[in-house]
């Protein structure tokens, strides 16, 4: 079970349920980010893409997606009144040839 906590007891789950607690379901919450890839970005991927390996200012760059993804869904559950957020998921996806869009999305929930 993986469990992102805030600094506030907040909780972002990927599970169904989190242990001891009884809570009812607000509805869907979604965080969303949209990055685009630089012109220094570019260049490294295109001598890396010649020799192969791993391409780590992309790599750099979706674990940041990931994490603004995550905090605007934290706030997004927050400004619905949720306690929490579970069944959280991840879908990730190319938008032309120098961006990328990242969406974390769950189920925002209020504590009985």
């Amino acid at each position: 079970m993986e469990i992102i906590m805030a600094s506030d007891n907040f909780i972002i789950t990927t599970t169904e349920h989190i242990p001891g607690k009884e809570y009812d379901v607000i509805g869907e919450v979604f965080g969303l980010t949209t990055q685009s890839k630089n012109v220094v970005r570019n260049i490294g991927a295109g001598l890396k893409n010649i020799v192969g390996g791993e391409i780590k200012d992309y790599t750099k760059m979706l674990d940041e997606a990931r994490n603004i993804s995550v905090q605007r869904l934290e706030d997004n559950a927050k400004k619905m009144g949720a306690d929490a957020v579970v069944m959280m998921r991840f879908d990730s996806g190319s938008i032309g040839a120098d961006m990328q869009s990242v969406a974390a999305y769950g189920t925002a929930v209020k504590y009985k």
